[in-house]
């Protein structure tokens, strides 16, 4: 599996809490990020709004690269 290393800055709290439920859930801080993204990803993909949006977003891009392929 390829990765890519980020930088995620928080506020002290949700910094404690992710700690805390990490900890919890015996897992370590990344793991439990790379969970929640995972998560909110799924959660993205079943939005129908979320949907139509990217729908469009990709509309958009496909006139662009169709244009700057012909220039």
């Amino acid at each position: 599996m390829d990765t890519k290393a980020m930088t995620l800055r928080l506020s002290a709290d949700q910094a404690e809490a992710l700690e805390k439920v990490a900890e919890v859930d015996g897992v370590s801080v990344s793991e439990a990020i790379r969970q929640a993204i995972e998560e909110h990803i799924t959660a993205r993909a079943a939005d129908a709004e979320f949907r139509a949006r990217l729908a469009a977003s990709m509309e958009r891009n496909k006139r662009i690269l169709d244009r700057l392929s012909k220039a």
